[in-house]
């Protein structure tokens, strides 16, 4: 499966979902001129991700502009080279800044290799990557759809998504995942897209791993 950096499916998931989902067209209408992107870096879309797990995409912003002003770029030898207190100083717990070093660590060693990314499929890309300290399913995801950009991943944990498929749906109260996984199979193949929108409709922002 080879990398789509220029996202040429985009036009044609809307076509499709415009149909299997009629309640995201006026989504699409909103947000027309927008697009996903990423930061084009794998290291940095991982080290993005794990900043902002488990908190919110406010905090998760501020947090990264602080590591970016005290490292000047996010690299994995920048990231060893300086000490568990600066870090901790752009705002990263204990545990992340751990992860962050984890990380690091398993690029500059080979244990990660981006160059069989583009030929591996989600399921293979992700077990690959959940093996690493500090990153789950939701990290995993993430990097799945702002680096990879693969087309149809739908992370069922996280919870801006949740919410805004309540709204979609008017549910009132809590979607829950098994619910949200039982709706977005009519969105098959095509998840991503779906999630993107999502996404978009709550925050002020498009969201950028």
């Amino acid at each position: 499966m080879v990398r789509d950096p220029v996202l040429n499916h985009w036009e044609k998931a809307c076509s499709h979902l415009e149909v299997a989902e009629p309640r995201l067209a006026p989504l699409f209408q909103l947000y027309s001129t927008e697009r996903l992107t990423g930061s084009g870096d794998g290291f940095q879309t991982l080290a993005n991700a794990i900043v902002g797990q488990q908190i919110s995409v406010k905090a998760a912003e501020s947090i990264w502009k602080r590591l970016l002003q005290l490292l000047g770029e996010i690299k994995p030898q920048v990231i060893l080279d300086v000490s568990d207190m600066e870090l901790r100083k752009a705002g990263l717990s204990i545990r992340k800044v751990e992860y962050l070093q984890g990380l690091a660590q398993a690029f500059l060693t080979g244990e990660i290799q981006p160059e069989l990314w583009p030929s591996q499929d989600d399921h293979t890309v992700m077990n690959s990557l959940i093996k690493l300290k500090g990153i789950g399913p939701w990290t995993a995801q993430m990097f799945l759809i702002f680096h990879l950009h693969r087309p149809d991943i739908l992370p069922l944990d996280d919870i801006g998504l949740l919410k805004a498929a309540a709204r979609l749906y008017g549910k009132e109260g809590k979607m829950l995942p098994q619910e949200l996984e039982l709706l977005s199979q009519a969105w098959r193949p095509w998840r991503t897209v779906a999630t993107w929108y999502l996404w978009r409709s709550l925050d002020p922002v498009p969201v950028v791993y």
